[in-house]
């Protein structure tokens, strides 16, 4: 799944009349660069959950003809629901089997296929793509990688304190036990599961770049360095 449905405000005026998954990077949209990154790592079938400008990326998707590939959307209508609500919406879209989830606004270069192994092999429900970087309130790790908290809300001591990087794989298991509803977000879905003793795990990326384009200055870094690989 690729979450596409955000307003993109920080982006202004490049989103007053596109949807921020439709800005482009390295000379094709974010969500053609998302979908085809995911696609080297194995990927066959796509949803994309929409909602500003939903028609424009419906007509692009006709308009280059899926850019070859198996894409249904998952249309917000009314407003986005944020990454929990949109991934419950989607819920009978996405299959039997272990699927990705990802931010169609961030530039990656981690290893997929790696975290996609990682998860199938601990059988946890989630498997979080993390790394060493600032942010706020960050989640926190034992050593065996399992989500114990989030900075400022439990005790850090023998934890690590690891960014998440919008990138992860999940278990379908994860929706019978989606108890929230409406427009919330999966990292709270995260820390309750891991509270009640579910397995929850982090997977460390740390490749040599990331970056999310949630405004003008990291847009550009991330124009930059697609320009120079």
């Amino acid at each position: 799944m690729v979450f596409a449905a955000g307003l993109g405000t920080r982006l202004r005026p490049l989103t007053d009349n596109i949807p921020k998954a439709l800005v482009e990077v390295g000379g094709m949209p974010m969500l053609e660069l998302v979908i085809r990154r995911l696609a080297a790592a194995g990927v066959t079938r796509f949803v994309v959950n929409t909602h500003h400008f939903h028609d424009k990326i419906a007509a692009l998707l006709r308009e280059k003809n899926n850019f070859g590939f198996d894409i249904e959307l998952s249309r917000e209508e009314e407003f986005p629901l944020e990454t929990g609500g949109g991934l419950k919406k989607a819920a009978a879209l996405l299959g039997g089997g272990p699927f990705f989830a990802y931010n169609a606004d961030v530039y990656s270069e981690m290893d997929l296929k790696g975290l996609y192994e990682a998860h199938v092999s601990s059988g946890a429900l989630a498997t979080l793509a993390v790394r060493e970087r600032p942010s706020k309130r960050r989640l926190l790790f034992d050593a065996a990688m399992n989500l114990r908290g989030r900075e400022g809300d439990a005790p850090a001591k023998d934890l690590r304190a690891l960014a998440f990087s919008g990138i992860q794989v999940l278990s379908p298991g994860i929706f019978s036990k989606m108890s929230e509803s409406g427009v919330f977000s999966v990292t709270g879905v995260y820390l309750r599961l891991a509270a009640a003793g579910e397995r929850v795990k982090g997977f460390e990326d740390r490749s040599g770049f990331w970056r999310d384009i949630g405004d003008l200055e990291r847009l550009e870094e991330v124009r930059r360095r697609a320009k120079n690989i």
